[in-house]
């Protein structure tokens, strides 16, 4: 027998010091936890309503970017493009506030295994597709394709986030992406920086970047951009630095980018003449579009987390632990059934491979920031996704649910 429960409101101004009490004994939590802390459990306070395998739409908020490399016919101009197209997919992916200036939520769901994000951008560019799913959960890892017909690109990585605590809330992202351009038959191999959270002790809790990030191109263009925060005395929040040049020509750089990833940065040629402004708190994002929850899969993200996410943007704070332990719950009854019985979960749209020639002659000049990506490669399998395709064409769907939370009713076949 389940008791009813009544919905827990919070008020911002009544709740503020509850939810800096909840902070800071989260962050003693933190503190002393020993081991990988996308583990723990966040305050509900805390928790954004999105999963993280939807963390892969960020790559194409803008399609008209993404694509734009595939219309320059330098490559050298082409290796540029593609370092002010991943800039663009820094600040909203990272920035403690959104479009209206509301601060976010900073703590995306953790996805369950086997958990999908699909969704497609319909602009200028065309249409933009995107398959994103949960292909591991421990370690977890997400792995997602991003595709235009239109102008022959594709887009395809994976990345496997570590957090643990030194000083702060630390947060490593080992994988990688690669960018393909058709026209050219041109790769470009795409590591992430590491994030940090500040004003953990002043509870203006905030991203920031550090480290350095690379681009390497199949062509012999190597970019490298260096993250940096406000210090104590100079500095200001969100800078980067980035550099574009020729294969073992660091020290002579072709382009200079300097400024915030949040606001604007200038383009400067390598003798240090500017060549332009970009403004990136211009940009618009094209809607991204999804099906209606009705039609989704059941493993679908915004399909299975539902009520964990209406009960997040409510408020109500008990109904977010209820609904979210139905499904962390359910979860472990399902991998402790497979145990049981042998069996190992079978991904959807993506199949592990032992190498990745690609990423591994691209990477080789800057295997430091190759992150251990060699210990779990995940690619896009198309027989799995035309299989996929057919059954929807011909009419065959899966089982349909009046209600579903992961692990629940996966005793069902769902094959397509």
């Amino acid at each position: 027998m389940s008791l009813p429960l009544s919905p827990i409101k919070c008020d911002d101004k009544r709740d503020e010091q509850q939810h800096k009490s909840a902070w800071f004994q989260f962050i003693k939590s933190v503190a002393t936890f020993k081991g990988d802390l996308t583990s723990l459990t966040a305050p509900p306070f805390l928790l954004a309503p999105q999963s993280i395998v939807e963390y892969s739409t960020y790559w194409a908020e803008h399609p008209s970017l993404l694509v734009s490399p595939a219309r320059e016919e330098c490559a050298e101009t082409r290796a540029l493009r593609v370092l002010q197209w991943f800039l663009s997919t820094l600040k909203h992916q990272h920035a403690s506030r959104d479009e209206n200036g509301k601060r976010k939520r900073l703590k995306p769901l953790n996805p369950f295994l086997g958990e999908i994000f699909l969704g497609r951008w319909l602009d200028d560019a065309g249409t933009t597709h995107l398959v994103s799913e949960q292909v591991s959960h421990h370690p977890p890892a997400t792995a997602f394709k991003i595709w235009n017909d239109t102008h022959g690109v594709r887009l395809e990585g994976h990345v496997a986030p570590k957090a643990y605590f030194s000083s702060t809330i630390n947060i490593e992202r080992r994988g990688y992406s690669i960018l393909h351009i058709d026209r050219y038959d041109e790769d470009h191999w795409i590591t992430m920086p590491k994030a940090h959270v500040e004003g953990i002790v002043t509870f203006q809790i905030a991203p920031e970047l550090s480290g350095a990030s690379y681009i390497r191109s199949s062509s012999g263009y190597t970019s490298r951009i260096n993250y940096s925060s406000k210090g104590w005395l100079k500095g200001k929040s969100n800078s980067f630095t980035a550099t574009v040049y020729r294969e073992d020509e660091e020290n002579n750089p072709l382009y200079m980018l300097e400024g915030r990833w949040s606001d604007s940065y200038t383009i400067k040629n390598g003798k240090g003449k500017l060549l332009d402004t970009v403004d990136l708190s211009s940009l618009r994002k094209t809607p991204l579009q999804v099906a209606p929850i009705n039609s989704q899969h059941p493993l679908e993200s915004r399909r299975a987390w539902k009520h964990v996410i209406d009960a997040i943007h409510a408020n109500d704070v008990l109904a977010v632990g209820h609904e979210k332990s139905k499904i962390e719950n359910a979860q472990r009854m399902l991998r402790k059934q497979e145990k049981e019985t042998g069996q190992t979960w079978k991904t959807r749209y993506f199949t592990q491979v032992e190498e990745d020639p690609i990423a591994e002659k691209l990477s080789m000049k800057i295997k430091a920031a190759a992150n251990g990506h060699e210990n779990m490669i995940w690619k896009f399998d198309n027989s799995k996704y035309d299989k996929i395709m057919e059954y929807q064409q011909n009419g065959i769907k899966s089982p349909t649910h009046t209600r579903f939370d992961s692990g629940v009713g996966f005793s069902e076949e769902i094959e397509q």
